[in-house]
């Protein structure tokens, strides 16, 4: 079984000196397979990817894309990761621009240019979304072909500068297809795959709040900077025992024959970007620019961790969740007058 401080660091292999690209291909040469499926020890999944998230959100951002490629190929065709491959979900679907998958008597091919692909440059392998003429489909693409192109300077940002997600141009690539139209969104590994990304969130919250704990140890804190401590902590053991509760309703229902992930998966998601914003505020509160201008490492974490909980749709996921509470409470309304109904004419 994994631990969380051999994924951390225990291994000469994740040395300090040591790149992203680097880190990322020895966890999946050494870690990657050991890591449990959604819906078997999935708690254990969430505290692997929180560890990785703790240690470096570029490296969680890209064992994550990896990891969650796995479970996609097992849940939708039975398949692994091949042996020295490095896998990546490119699956963002902004307006524009656009891939498109076309159809042959040679297969299918992919054309467009596909934004935020992370790992683009060291990845071997994705599993790459398109627009097809029967519907929303995803593919699995070998990256070595001349047609797969990443795009010079289209990842400029200062958080998660080394997730290295470029956009990513297709021309005329060759692409099994992953499933029908709309598998990859219609599984319920899709709403477990979205509690994960949160469990690399929560993962750099910690480590944002690393120089407030250790402040503390060392008996540096002053009233002010003590209850900023208090706030933190309260909040981050909050959120560490919701995803640990996640992790085992899943494994209880991994199929979601109760219709519980979407909102389990929204709740989560929108209780960890709210701690981690509030627990960003509560660590500069209380340490001021200090660590930010002299620290590099907590500075990295503060503006990777800045950028990455933006893939939460803030108010937008938000009222989504309040739609679906919503309509759930109409639903279980209705489904009890049905039940009173048969009881009353018994």
């Amino acid at each position: 079984m994994i631990t969380s401080a051999h994924v951390v660091g225990s291994d000469a292999s994740f040395a300090r000196e040591a790149s992203v690209d680097e880190l990322f291909a020895a966890f999946v040469d050494r870690e990657a397979a050991d890591v449990p499926l959604p819906g078997s020890s999935t708690a254990q999944r969430f505290a692997v990817l929180a560890s990785l998230g703790r240690r470096d959100l570029s490296l969680a951002r890209l064992a994550e894309g990896h990891l969650d490629a796995a479970a996609i190929l097992h849940e939708v065709a039975g398949l692994q990761p091949g042996a020295g491959e490095r896998w990546g979900v490119w699956a963002a679907r902004p307006p524009q621009p656009v891939v498109r998958a076309g159809r042959s008597v040679a297969g299918w091919s992919l054309t467009g240019v596909k934004p935020y692909c992370s790992g683009a440059r060291t990845c071997t392998h994705a599993l790459v979304s398109a627009e097809a003429d029967d519907g929303y489909r995803l593919f699995s693409v070998s990256l070595d072909h001349p047609g797969v192109v990443p795009v010079p300077g289209t990842w400029p940002a200062v958080g998660m500068a080394d997730s290295d997600s470029l956009d990513v141009s297709f021309a005329d690539v060759p692409a099994q297809p992953v499933g029908g139209p709309e598998a990859y969104l219609d599984r319920p590994g899709f709403l477990h795959g979205g509690v994960g990304v949160a469990a690399c969130w929560l993962g750099g919250a910690h480590a944002v709040a690393a120089p407030l704990y250790e402040r503390s140890a060392a008996g540096h804190l002053n009233d002010h900077a003590a209850a900023h401590l208090g706030a933190v902590d309260i909040l981050l053991h909050a959120a560490d025992t919701v995803m640990s509760q996640a992790g085992q309703d899943i494994d209880a229902d991994p199929d979601d024959e109760h219709r519980q992930a979407k909102v389990r998966g929204l709740r989560t998601r929108a209780l960890v970007e709210k701690v981690c914003t509030e627990v960003l505020g509560h660590v500069g509160r209380a340490t001021g620019a200090g660590p930010l201008c002299h620290d590099e490492r907590h500075a990295r974490a503060v503006a990777d961790l800045t950028v990455y909980i933006r893939q939460h749709h803030a108010e937008a996921n938000l009222a989504e969740l309040g739609r679906t509470i919503g309509q759930e409470s109409q639903e279980s309304q209705e489904s009890q007058g049905g039940q009173g109904s048969k009881e009353a004419g018994r």
